[in-house]
């Protein structure tokens, strides 16, 4: 199987590591690259209980699928490999401790004798003493803020409705029939009325008084619509946050 270039890893950062037996094992944490070849070595894997444990995996003979990346090697072979911390570089003897668990054979260095007797001859521009020569100048970077937003729910807002009980008070005009007596004189109009029963008797009249009462119903009726609804509005936030940056001194001896 053909080695993996970091072109091919590096877009893994993130994604699922699958064992050599179909099995997930974690998310890749980041990708290591051989010192020498500057080709994709060992895969930082979360694993372990919450994936808060972090173990080496090697590259070799590993694929890469649209979504995850597959080791060579079972999910018992990565959870047992020696813990080391992952903010420091691996050391020579950490490495061997490594291809030794997964089984690996190291690749000696070989040291020729032109590369030991030889002394390297002086530039006559600038170089690199603290690695690998880059070239005659030296790159300053510095570090720059990247600043976006996240769409969050802050709140949940939900419409209730309740029963509540209040006093009400109405006036209402009522109407009620009283009794008067009406006396009328004798006149030629009513005295055939007058005479028309006997000389003396006894007698009684009756007459219905009505009255109105308030009667009291209730009914429901609709009063008004209630939805909720949602506007934007915009407000400015301010933004504090360290950032370094590369100076550059010249010293002359």
């Amino acid at each position: 199987m053909p080695q993996l270039s970091f072109r091919d890893v590096q877009p893994m950062i993130g994604a699922n590591l699958i064992d050599a037996e179909g099995s997930k094992v974690g998310k890749i944490e980041d990708i290591y690259l051989d010192n020498d070849t500057q080709e994709p070595e060992w895969a930082l894997v979360h694993t372990g209980l919450l994936g808060r444990k972090l173990n080496y995996v090697p590259l070799r003979d590993a694929s890469v699928s649209d979504d995850s990346l597959q080791a060579a090697y079972t999910e018992s072979q990565i959870k047992d490999a020696p813990s080391i911390d992952p903010d420091l570089e691996l050391s020579p003897q950490e490495e061997v401790a490594l291809y030794e668990h997964y089984g690996i054979a190291a690749e000696p260095r070989v040291l020729h004798a032109d590369d030991v007797e030889a002394a390297p001859p002086v530039p006559d521009t600038g170089y690199d003493t603290s690695g690998p020569t880059t070239d005659d100048a030296m790159t300053r970077s510095e570090e720059q803020l990247a600043v976006g937003v996240v769409r969050r729910p802050s709140s949940l807002v939900r419409l209730k409705k309740f029963v509540v009980t209040e006093d009400v008070q109405m006036t209402v005009p009522v109407q009620r029939e009283e009794v008067r007596v009406v006396r009328e004189p004798i006149t030629d109009a009513n005295v055939g009325k007058a005479m028309a029963g006997p000389d003396l008797s006894e007698e009684e009249h009756e007459m219905t008084l009505m009255e109105e009462q308030v009667v009291v119903n209730k009914q429901v009726v609709p009063k008004e619509r209630v939805r909720l609804d949602k506007s934007v509005t915009s407000e400015k936030e301010v933004v504090s946050e360290q950032v370094r940056k590369e100076q550059i001194d010249v010293e002359q001896e």
